[in-house]
């Protein structure tokens, strides 16, 4: 097998494992803020300063994971087309 096409297909692995990673992090995180929010709802005696806090906190955490997906998406994709562009020159050769 050429080496270029096992990098390929090695990149196409890692790629779909982020994924699926990424998508059972989301899950797990997501689930996590349906527990504080419930848990905000039932806290009477915290001041809403604070559950204002805590939320702000849960929506800058979103805002950073999908900012990190979209950074790691972007890095996949120039190295795909990197050796997509790479293995293409190979088979005119």
């Amino acid at each position: 097998m050429d080496q270029k096409m096992l990098f390929k297909q090695m990149i196409d692995f890692q790629k779909a494992t982020f994924d699926n990673s990424f998508k059972a992090m989301t899950t797990l995180q997501e689930q996590g803020e349906k527990m504080v929010a419930s848990f905000l709802d039932q806290a009477q005696w915290l001041p809403e300063e604070g559950k204002k806090a805590i939320s702000d906190w849960i929506e800058a955490y979103r805002k950073g994971r999908d900012e990190f997906k979209d950074t790691v998406e972007k890095n996949f994709t120039k190295v795909q087309e990197y050796f997509g562009s790479f293995t293409q020159g190979n088979k005119a050769e």
